[in-house]
């Protein structure tokens, strides 16, 4: 799979990390049942199609990316920096 970076252009994603589904999740409170925490440390959605992830360009030059792909296909459809998506991810 290939990755265009806005900042590097495209590049092996191996250059990158990922780090998860772009929408925030919800951290228990500190005092939440083991049941919450379980939820949220283990319990993650695999969906079949198109996502948003947060990707990292670890060897690269550092930036938060948001990438939109396809996950069926390996198609990826979409790459922004996370800071310009900070309102759109959620």
């Amino acid at each position: 799979m290939r990755i265009t970076c806005p900042i590097c252009g495209e590049r092996d994603r191996r250059e990158f990390y990922y780090v998860g589904d772009a929408v925030a999740l919800e951290r228990p409170d500190a005092d939440a049942p083991p049941e919450a925490w379980h939820g949220y440390i283990h319990l993650r959605d695999n969906p079949c199609g198109v996502t948003r992830d947060l990707w990292y360009h670890e060897q690269g030059c550092a930036a938060w990316l948001v990438v939109t792909r396809n996950t069926a296909t390996h198609e990826v459809l979409g790459v922004a920096l996370a800071s310009d998506e900070k309102g759109e991810a959620r």
